[in-house]
């Protein structure tokens, strides 16, 4: 479940870090609440090696549950604790003894493999029921412990955030990383979330939460806020019922007529509001992950379609239902192209002839680099020109033809809304000219269509390797 842009330093994420923390304080404070704790032990901020000792001795009676299940779960509440008293350097100490000592037993696990492969008749269900336990690894039932108690899903949560924020280099900790997403996968289904609408007399924390979490385009001001949720736009949120006080995903609307193509225009504060039951379509034009720790646990197909079914219900008169979504890999990909020297094959004559042309060099790789290396190019109506085309074709080639290692759309914001059962319809030249939307895609934006009776096939092409596209963006590859 991706945002649709990585918040910019300084600004969303600089915020999201400091409310990291205050989150797991409040979790805890539940962890609190149910079980009653008393911490047996101050532990020092880094974890050093006697109170790291001390502390697999906890989780060492955790797991033994000699107490019964009330006294394990005291005992994780108290882990839980502990681990909010950690600094980063702590937090990572622990997060490595999680996955270097509470790993699967492998050697057990051959030996039980063995058996399995021996079993015969009743022994065969003994023997699988045994493999099944043996692949469990120790670190899975400790962290299966938090989901009993208040606020126990929502550290878990956090603890995978700071997980990825502190490690994503250390190879070790590959399997612990794969054990929590799958862990967090199955209890975060969308069939669990409740989706709400939020408007401007929702409670004020819910709209700071907005503010703070939204990672596509930021929001300056509380007027800013009023009006994105004014009468001729709807935001949404989903909830889980583990954590009913925050917010896993926002979806912003914009009711409008024909589809959009600039979101500065979108945005703009001074423009009147539209009449909303006038409208014929609904511009998703920011979907923001307000968990980190859930990055990459998708939430199942057909997320959106809940917001078009509630859309639809309010104003019947709207027909089209798209997105005005960003491209946040195309600068990225379009520099590693130039390098490589592919550009001038994606490209037909009359488009690399007018940027040869007006950079006096030979080679079309070379000339593209050049004109986007002068930061006013946008406003440069003889380089614009020169621009336009070509980077227009190599943006839908970027969509339509490119694909990541797993196979899938290679820009995430696309591989997100082709699973949801959308299609690329349309390429919007300097759609966003921001500073970030000028850096992530040199302004281009992409309207993904949602046509609700193609939702399913679209999503059954897409899982079989075909992106769906417009006409007019397969005519450009």
């Amino acid at each position: 479940m991706p945002n649709e842009s990585t918040p910019q330093k300084g600004t969303a994420s600089s915020r999201f870090l400091t409310l990291t923390g205050r989150r797991i304080a409040r979790a805890l404070r539940g962890l609190t609440g149910a079980a009653r704790i008393a911490i047996t032990k101050t532990v020092r901020p880094t974890l050093p090696d006697d109170d790291l000792r001390w502390l697999r001795g906890r989780i060492d009676a955790c797991l033994a549950a000699r107490g019964g299940e009330v006294a394990a779960r005291s005992m994780a509440a108290e882990i839980g604790h502990i681990y909010q008293m950690l600094n980063d350097t702590g937090r990572q100490r622990f997060l490595n003894i999680l996955a270097v000592h509470y790993d699967v037993d492998h050697a057990a696990a051959r030996e039980l493999a063995q058996k399995l492969a021996q079993a015969k008749g009743d022994e065969l269900i003994a023997a699988e029921e045994a493999m099944r336990e043996g692949l469990e690894s120790p670190r899975m039932r400790l962290l299966k412990r938090f989901n009993s108690i208040e606020g126990g899903v929502k550290f878990l949560v956090d603890l995978r955030a700071d997980m990825l924020r502190l490690t994503r280099t250390d190879a070790q900790l590959a399997p612990l990383g794969r054990e929590m997403r799958s862990l967090l996968a199955s209890w975060f289904d969308a069939g669990f979330l409740e989706l709400r609408s939020i408007d401007w007399r929702s409670p004020a924390e819910l709209l700071e939460k907005l503010i703070s979490y939204e990672a596509v385009h930021e929001i300056r001001s509380w007027s800013d806020l009023k009006n994105r949720l004014d009468s001729d736009r709807r935001c949404f949120a989903f909830f889980h019922p583990s954590m009913p006080e925050e917010p896993l995903i926002f979806v912003e609307v914009a009711l409008v007529n024909g589809m959009a193509g600039n979101v500065q225009k979108l945005l703009d504060e001074t423009s009147p509001s539209d009449n909303a039951a006038e409208a014929d379509t609904a511009i998703f034009y920011s979907i923001s992950n307000a968990q980190s720790g859930l990055a990459g646990v998708s939430f199942g197909e057909f997320l959106i379609k809940r917001v078009v079914g509630e859309l639809q219900i309010e104003f019947p008169n709207l027909k089209t239902f798209a997105t005005l979504s960003p491209i946040p890999g195309f600068a990225a990909w379009l520099t590693g192209i130039c390098v490589s020297g592919e550009v001038n094959r994606l490209l037909p004559v009359t488009e690399t002839l007018q940027m040869t042309a007006l950079t006096g060099t030979k080679q079309a790789d070379t000339a593209l680099q050049a004109l986007l290396s002068d930061r006013l190019w946008p406003v440069e109506p003889r380089k614009a020109l020169a621009l336009r085309a070509p980077l227009t074709r190599l943006c839908a080639h970027y969509l339509y033809r490119q694909r990541s290692a797993a196979g899938r759309a290679r820009d995430p914001v696309a591989h997100f809304h082709l699973s949801n059962g959308a299609r690329v319809e349309r390429i919007n030249w300097l759609g966003d000219h921001s500073d970030r939307g000028m850096t992530q895609s040199h302004g281009m934006m992409v309207n993904y269509l949602y046509r609700l009776g193609d939702v399913e096939r679209n999503y059954e092409r897409y899982m079989g390797g075909h992106v769906v596209a417009s006409q007019a963006i397969r005519e450009l590859c």
